[in-house]
């Protein structure tokens, strides 16, 4: 097989084009370690931001940690992801049993959310608990969450659940067990890889949403990290530069960790 000659211009674009995209990103990891406050202008290398990070007490209440941002957000994360992921599981479940009919309406509603576009869900929600005289509160904020994360559990599972040989439960039940029991050892075992993806997708909705976390949250003074960002847009904090940095390793090592892993079950399988 002949090789391609290298092509410069090519080569040179496709650099410029990485440029574009990671430079903004590069600029935040580096002036997170800016002994200056300026977030345009390097003055020496230093690690006082991230020490200031993690004495905030706005973003890191260890008195208080209800008043904190971080644990704010993790918690919201955290406990949405799990009701979520019961939820949209055991709709996929039900889904299953159901007739074609209710299975295409269902889905098709749940895909409603899913393509509209978030402000149009988070007005939707607004006006929701405004209708049910709700306040605008931590609580508002953790339901919107498990309302627009139950869907991508949802379709998630599904398709594993649906791909399951029926006659699994059937053979369950002539052995014995309960409902309940055939759930727990003979179907979730079976679908706990996409109930974990669900999952993970579920928490990395929730930990970066702004629009809807901002128009439930209202005036109340509960917000997540996201909503911390966007309120100091105008006069930005350099502890924002070390913890958008923060963020963004975790979820490069998150990335990293499962295109190594899909490498490694790929070459398993040849």
């Amino acid at each position: 097989m002949k090789k391609k000659p290298f092509n410069l211009s090519q080569f040179i674009f496709l650099i410029l084009v990485f440029l574009f995209i990671y430079a903004p990103i590069i600029s935040i990891a580096v002036f997170s370690f800016n002994e200056a406050n300026s977030l345009t202008r390097w003055e020496g290398f230093t690690f006082d931001r991230y020490i200031a990070l993690f004495t905030d007490r706005e973003l890191f209440n260890y008195s208080n940690p209800r008043q904190s941002i971080v644990f704010m957000t993790l918690w919201i994360a955290l406990v949405s992801t799990f009701v979520s992921t019961v939820l949209g599981t055991l709709a996929a479940i039900a889904l299953t049993q159901s007739k074609k009919v209710i299975r295409d309406l269902t889905m098709t509603v749940n895909n409603i959310p899913i393509v509209s576009p978030e402000i149009i869900t988070a007005v939707s929600l607004l006006v929701l608990f405004g209708a049910l005289s709700i306040a605008p509160s931590y609580n508002t904020m953790l339901l919107a969450h498990i309302a627009f994360s139950t869907p991508y559990v949802l379709i998630t599972v599904y398709p594993k659940v649906k791909n399951l040989d029926p006659n699994i439960a059937d053979a369950a039940y002539d052995l014995g067990a309960s409902p309940l029991k055939a759930l727990f050892l003979v179907i979730l075992p079976q679908i706990k890889v996409a109930i974990i993806a669900g999952a993970a997708i579920a928490f990395t909705m929730s930990f970066d949403d702004f629009i809807i976390s901002y128009f439930v949250a209202g005036s109340s003074g509960d917000k997540n990290i996201s909503i911390y960002l966007y309120t100091n847009r105008l006069s930005p904090k350099p502890i924002i530069n070390a913890l958008s940095t923060i963020i963004l390793l975790i979820i490069g090592g998150k990335i990293t960790y499962d295109y190594f892993k899909t490498n490694k079950k790929t070459e398993e399988l040849e």
